[in-house]
This record gives structure tokens, C-alpha cells and sequence, in this order.
């Protein structure tokens, strides 16, 4: 009897170790949710933001979060972010080559302290799988903590979390494929209240609804100046309605 009972406590505790840590382990070994930072060009860039950031003195209702593709209102975008933007007291924290897990660090950093943003416009993930360094589901997974923690940060903020843009020539591309597979996991981020899910990426397409257009995004990746166009209308709907305009 005590021998049985000693046989069956093993396999309880065998059972736990084996059942509750496989799930329970599973985030903690997700790279796209522990946050790192960068390269010395990535601090500087941090580093002028916060000062950008105190310069304004609370005076930001904008904020543009995400990586090259992002940061690109600064250099192919900056004649329409003049226009659009910068009369809406706007915030780009967009950098070049960033993953969830860059932003993550820079939020925890400060990159949004001191402000009452009403908006925040966030597009990330393209290098999570473009660098190899996490697949789709944990990307999404990243993706889903960076909405967290800018929950807890400025809860009065909405957010319009949009779908990755479209990469590569055709859907027969690699990278293509595993950014849609991002996007089919954001949708059910978003609760309709505070984070708002959009997808604007047909709009970079040739009429076939497949073909990425090298006159739009000349490296089948960043837009040129008509892709900032054609990204500013196509959300302008949506800033409106969620700045409250």
C-alpha cells in the first residue's frame, strides 16, 4: 500500500512538471517580448528622443510607433508628416531595424513619459521575422505586450494597431507569407475601446491584390513618398475618429 501510494506521488509530480511548465515557460522563452536595446546610432536616436520629448513639454497628442518603415516619416514621408502631422502635435518613435523587443525597451525607458498622447499609431513585427529572430506567433505575442505596457503607461491613449504592410513581390515570397501570418493574429488584439485593428496593406498592391509595385516600395519593403501618401489617406479616417476631431 505505501508503496503504491509513493508510485502514485511520483507520477502526480511527474505529471506537473511535465504538464503546467510547458505553458507557463512558453512566453518567458519568447525573444520578441524581452525587452533589449541596440547599437550606439540606436542610443543617440534615444537619446534625442527623450530630449525631443522634454522639449515639448507635454505638448504631444500624436505618437508614431514602430521601425524603419516608421521612421520613414522622417526622411521619404517628412513633406506629408509637415502637412498631416505636425499641425496634430505629433511624436515619431519609429527606428530603423527595430523588433517588439526594441520598442519594449524604450518604452520602459521613457520614450512616452510626461505626455497625455490621445492617439497612437503602431505598426511593428516586419523584423521579428525579417531577422529571423521570432516567428509569427510570438511576434504577435510581442506585439500583444507592447499594447500592455502602453495600457498601463498612458490608459487614455487609444491605439490604432495596423497590420504589417505587405513585403516582397507576390504572396510566393517567403517573408510575404510569414507577415501574413502576423496579421492574422493582430485582429483579435484589439477590443474596439482602446486598441483599434486596421489593415491597410491592399492599398500598396497592383490591382491584382497581389503584386507589391516597385514605384510604391522601391526595395519591396519601404515606401517612397507616394507609399507616405498613400499610408496617410488610407488612415486618416481613423486618426480623425480616434483623435476625437
Amino acid at each position: 500500500m505505501k508503496q503504491r501510494l509513493v508510485l502514485t506521488a511520483v507520477l502526480f509530480a511527474t505529471l506537473i512538471t511535465f504538464a503546467l511548465p510547458a505553458t507557463a515557460a512558453e512566453p518567458a522563452d519568447n525573444p520578441a517580448i524581452k525587452p533589449i536595446p541596440r547599437e550606439a546610432w540606436w542610443m543617440s536616436r534615444h537619446e534625442a528622443k527623450l530630449k525631443e520629448l522634454a522639449e515639448a513639454k507635454g505638448d504631444i497628442d500624436l505618437v508614431f510607433i514602430g521601425d524603419s518603415i516608421t521612421h520613414g516619416w522622417e526622411n521619404s514621408g517628412k513633406e506629408i508628416w509637415a502637412e498631416r502631422y505636425a499641425p496634430r502635435k505629433a511624436f515619431n518613435i519609429g527606428y530603423s531595424g527595430d523588433r517588439t523587443e526594441h520598442v519594449l525597451w524604450r518604452l520602459d525607458q521613457g520614450e512616452l513619459d510626461g505626455i497625455k498622447p490621445k492617439l497612437a499609431v503602431m505598426m511593428i513585427g516586419t523584423n521579428n521575422i525579417g531577422h529571423g529572430s521570432s516567428t509569427p506567433e510570438q511576434t504577435v505575442i510581442g506585439v500583444k505586450k507592447i499594447l500592455d505596457v502602453l495600457g498601463e503607461k498612458q490608459p487614455q491613449m487609444k491605439v490604432l494597431l495596423l497590420a504589417v504592410f505587405p513585403r516582397g513581390a507576390n504572396k510566393a515570397d517567403r517573408l510575404r507569407q510569414a507577415v501574413d501570418k502576423i496579421n492574422e493574429g493582430l485582429p483579435a488584439l484589439a477590443d474596439g475601446e482602446r486598441v483599434h485593428f486596421l489593415d491597410i496593406g491592399p492599398k500598396f498592391l497592383a490591382d491584382d491584390g497581389e503584386t507589391l509595385p516597385r514605384e510604391i516600395m522601391p526595395d519591396l519593403l519601404h515606401p517612397r513618398a507616394e507609399g507616405y501618401k498613400i499610408w496617410a489617406d488610407a488612415i486618416e479616417p481613423s486618426v480623425k475618429k480616434l483623435m476625437g476631431e
